[in-house]
């Protein structure tokens, strides 16, 4: 294994982290944005609210696009585990 093909494979982790991890964070965000916006406008002081509405998103987010980001992850997985031959090479 050269150099090129290590920071292939790197790249491909990251490229993979980046695609399961990126929705999950963004709804986060824009959950807790509009949440905040939301209890500011309304003078409403609890915490417990933008706790709910997040795990709410989130828990959407996962139920929709939860088998998308597995096939990915297992996709990912297969690749590396086949490749510990020529890497080990």
């Amino acid at each position: 294994m050269n150099g090129d093909q290590a920071l292939a494979m790197v790249l491909e982790a990251l490229r993979v982290t980046l695609w399961v991890s990126g929705p999950i964070l963004a709804v986060a965000l824009i959950a807790g944005l509009l949440v905040g916006v939301a209890q500011t406008v309304l003078q409403i002081n609890e915490a417990s609210v933008s706790f709910v509405v997040k795990l709410a998103a989130l828990v959407g987010v996962l139920v929709v696009l939860g088998p998308m980001l597995a096939s990915k992850v297992v996709d990912y997985t297969r690749g590396s585990l086949q490749a510990i031959e020529h890497v080990v090479r």
